[in-house]
């Protein structure tokens, strides 16, 4: 039996910012996969390209910023040359995206009831009635007393907003749900109960979850795969049990020292020294080569390929005599 075609397909993506110099490659050649109902979390320090990443995905790059390679695929269709009209079909009803900050996402003047109509009648159409009844139900999805719809972003807790976001991601029951850091405005007692219901609705649904994070831990019990980004480049892909059972790459490695575990003997936190490349002048060979402490001679002027290194694919000089010869 054929395994199923994969839902989201990304192939050698490159994204870049306009500047009065230079371009910033904030993307560089990043290839993904996600299948039906699988999780995918991206994690990485802030400014390796994760959120760019996704905004390029969901067609939501706005100038300077622009796709310049590469190709996206979902559920078999070219998003990259979409127009705008087939976007607005696909949109919302297929695939929806939860922004990062709930506050700045949902509009202060209007209540939560009627942003949910709006998204609603702007890709369906529906009845009054239609819209009261589906914008109740999922609130309730989401563990919202319904009497919320009539209450203003202003008067929500940040986990009731977050929440509400994810309701209004839902309305259409989408095969994908894009979600860019949603829990990072929300305290970590609230994070929690936030990963786990949208794991539940996840399971319950059926739809596959596209996650963005800079906390690994965060996902470490609620993701299928996990892909690591490191200066606009996937440094690691695997399965996230592998992963944080044996990470290969050594900026994997060091972002599982940087937090803590409550498991296990008591361990002191080592951070990564150095910091993150300028993209807009980024180092030649492996980008992460002058933060490495495994770093070799060739690291500086060759750059790696992602390539499989036991259980994963991972960009790293390391595992060379381990990878077999391309043909």
């Amino acid at each position: 039996m054929q395994p199923a075609p994969p839902i989201l397909e990304v192939r050698d993506l490159c994204v870049e910012y306009a500047t009065a110099g230079r371009p910033v490659g904030a993307v560089d050649h990043v290839s993904l996969d996600l299948g039906a109902g699988e999780f995918l979390a991206i994690v990485g320090e802030s400014g390796c390209g994760k959120s760019t990443l996704l905004f390029a995905i969901a067609r939501l790059l706005s100038p300077p910023a622009r796709v310049v390679a590469g190709a996206v695929r979902f559920k078999g269709r070219d998003m990259l040359g979409m127009s705008e009209r087939d976007l607005r079909e696909v949109r919302w009803r297929e695939f929806s995206v939860v922004m990062q900050s709930a506050m700045n996402a949902l509009n202060p003047v209007m209540t939560i009831g009627a942003q949910l109509g709006d998204a609603m009648t702007a890709h369906a159409r529906l009845s009054a009635r239609a819209v009261q009844d589906r914008s109740r139900e999922v609130l309730r999805l989401i563990g919202i007393d319904p009497i919320h719809l009539r209450a203003y972003p202003h008067q929500l807790s940040g986990g009731m907003r977050q929440r509400a976001m994810i309701a209004m991601a839902l309305l259409f029951t989408p095969d994908l749900v894009i979600m860019d850091e949603p829990t990072s405005a929300v305290d970590v007692v609230a994070q929690r109960s936030l990963m786990v219901q949208i794991k539940e609705l996840q399971q319950q649904l059926g739809f596959a979850v596209l996650f963005v994070t800079h906390d690994m831990s965060l996902v470490s019990h609620f993701s299928d795969r996990l892909a690591v980004m490191y200066a606009g480049q996937v440094v690691e892909v695997g399965a996230t049990r592998t992963l944080f059972a044996a990470p290969q790459h050594p900026y994997t490695r060091g972002l599982m020292a940087a937090f803590p575990s409550i498991r296990g003997a008591r361990q002191s936190l080592r951070g990564i020294p150095g910091t993150p490349p300028d993209l807009g002048d980024a180092p030649p060979g492996c980008r992460f080569h002058p933060r490495c402490p495994s770093m070799m001679d060739r690291c500086r002027s060759d750059p790696p390929v992602l390539a499989p290194v036991s259980q994963a694919l991972v960009r790293c000089h390391l595992y060379d005599d381990d990878v077999p010869p391309q043909h």
